[in-house]
């Protein structure tokens, strides 16, 4: 049975199609060479003068070393990460709006949060990993505690009466004040900030008496004679404050590593994709950012996009206990 001919219109349209395909992708390829010909947008989802916006422009400012481009670090603070997360799931899939991928927006808020703005799975294309850092409980001057048990001891005597700041509802500085509490058996009353830098200067202020933060902040506070830094939130003690002990020495089982990454919204291209994660590395490997870095207690941590993927999904599933055993919920 002869198959009938195509009408012309459609086989012409088929035919540039076809010549059109290896056009669109060559087309693409040469955008990931030329990424970033302009500037790009960098979202970081904590506000100014915390931990993470540190970071965040060292690791900026070798990008722009490395490419001559700039990239401007855009501060969207508020809700744990959360509206910093969600401006970067709905940019353009373009590759010049990327942002940090957290623990507190991407593993922690999905159990955490009844609603989100966001889907963590969904709406965002992974790139890397950037740091791993843990977190310091400090306390203010006027408590007169220097060690865990004299703090476990205070709290127990008056219930209630303390209370904990945190860069937010679902951060590792709150999920770690929800674990003290379970795990010392305590009550403290939290009191979320939008980021560390407003939650600390209300601690050296006095209106809160405690807090856990990632290292660098806790650190620079304590050598400076502002706080009292207690313990150290990494199995072992940091290498840059060797003096503090680890929470798992008094409280078995105590353990939060911060992490921050790198993402872009859901769509990007591929060869984007694959372009933004080896200009990743290279900042990752660079001299500067391992000394930078290390001044604030982070670790420089590149992932492939494959592996930052099945890093996030995993660290949902790890923390989702922990986030339910802890009793914190924000509906």
């Amino acid at each position: 049975m002869t198959r009938p001919l195509l009408p012309r219109r459609r086989a012409l349209a088929l035919s540039a199609g076809a010549l059109a395909a290896p056009m669109i992708a060559s087309g693409a390829a040469r955008a990931a060479d030329e990424w970033p010909n302009r500037p790009v947008r960098y979202v970081c989802i904590f506000p100014p003068g915390g931990p993470t916006d540190s970071l965040s422009r060292v690791l900026c400012q070798q990008f722009i070393e490395l490419t001559g481009q700039q990239f401007i670090v855009e501060n969207k603070s508020g809700s744990g990460g959360n509206v910093g997360a969600e401006a970067i799931a709905k940019s353009a899939p373009d590759g010049y709006t990327v942002g940090m991928l957290s623990i507190a927006s991407h593993a922690i808020a999905p159990t955490l949060y009844k609603r989100l703005p966001f889907d963590a799975e969904k709406d965002f294309t992974p790139i890397s990993l950037l740091w791993l850092v843990p977190n310091m409980l400090m306390v203010r001057l006027g408590l007169n505690v220097k060690t865990i048990p004299e703090l476990i001891a205070l709290a127990k005597a008056n219930p209630g009466k303390y209370s904990f700041g945190s860069a937010g509802a679902g951060t590792t500085p709150h999920i770690c004040g929800e674990m003290l509490k379970k795990l010392a058996g305590i009550d403290l009353l939290h009191v979320p900030y939008r980021g560390a830098a407003p939650a600390t200067q209300d601690l050296l202020a006095g209106n809160v008496d405690m807090m856990f933060d990632n290292i660098p902040n806790p650190l620079a506070q304590m050598r400076a004679g502002k706080v009292v830094g207690l313990a150290v939130t990494s199995p072992e003690p940091s290498p840059v404050a060797p003096e503090i002990p680890p929470m798992s020495k008094f409280l078995t089982g105590f353990e939060m590593i911060s992490w921050g990454g790198l993402c872009g919204p859901a769509g990007l291209a591929e060869p984007v994709v694959t372009r933004m994660s080896e200009l990743t590395r290279k900042v990752l490997e660079s001299e500067f950012v391992k000394t930078n870095f290390l001044k604030q207690g982070a670790t420089p941590k590149w992932t492939s996009p494959d592996d930052t993927v099945a890093f996030r999904r995993a660290e949902e599933k790890r923390l989702a206990p922990i986030v339910k055993e802890s009793g914190a919920r924000v509906d």
